[in-house]
């Protein structure tokens, strides 16, 4: 008796389905829709993660503007006339 025969008499999964698929069955937000749940939440956790770097980028680019530039003589702020 084969292996996989023997697996399927005794009840036991099959050596495919114990390799995890990247297969996502989550519900689909709409039915006409084709994004999962599960799609959503990682487009949200990824879009959070985007704005914290978009977040530190400016405060970085205002520093860089308002103190380093002008120390550094790069250019002189209008307001220090």
């Amino acid at each position: 008796m084969g292996e996989a025969k023997r697996r399927k008499t005794l009840g036991m999964p099959s050596k495919k389905n114990n390799i995890k698929s990247k297969e996502d069955n989550s519900p689909r937000l709409f039915e006409w829709l084709p994004l999962t749940i599960n799609q959503r939440d990682s487009f949200m956790k990824l879009s959070i993660k985007a704005s914290w770097f978009g977040i530190g980028g400016l405060v970085l680019l205002w520093v860089v503007v308002r103190f380093i530039g002008p120390a550094a003589g790069w250019w002189t702020l209008a307001d220090s006339l």
